[in-house]
């Protein structure tokens, strides 16, 4: 048992300094504004750049969890079909991030969605942990 707990030790002096790092990972909050009886959202494509996902995907997992209807303008701003409030898109945007972006070990933000088979799979590039998530909507 000492030699395992040496050998740990030694493991861990050979890892580097950012391994032990909590750097806090904000998510961007939404910049938008209503018009007429719809949402304009001007950062949208920003977020999901930041989130390192596809525009499309998280807009469909904001939009069915908000029930409205809305799509990505040529212009890279966002219209959601109806009148919604930015603290609710930011909610949305949060338990999308929670969902399908932070690892579920170590929950940094550092993971890339990856397709096997049938199945969808969050994969770690910070501590190389691999959950299934359920297909990408």
């Amino acid at each position: 048992m000492e030699d395992y707990k040496k050998l740990l030790e030694e493991a861990r002096k050979e890892l580097p300094e950012h391994v032990f790092q909590k750097e806090r990972f904000e998510l961007p909050k939404v910049k938008g504004h209503i018009q007429g009886s719809r949402t304009v959202i001007s950062n949208f494509l920003q977020i999901a750049n930041d989130l390192r996902r596809e525009p499309e995907h998280m807009l469909k997992f904001v939009l069915r969890e908000l029930a409205t209807p809305g799509e990505i303008k040529k212009s890279g701003s966002v219209i959601v079909g109806s009148k919604v409030p930015a603290s609710r898109i930011n909610d949305k945007i949060k338990q999308y991030a929670n969902t399908y972006v932070f690892c579920y070990e170590c929950g940094k933000p550092d993971t890339k969605i990856e397709k096997e088979g049938s199945l969808n799979f969050i994969k770690c590039m910070a501590c190389g942990a691999r959950h299934s998530i359920k297909s990408k909507i």
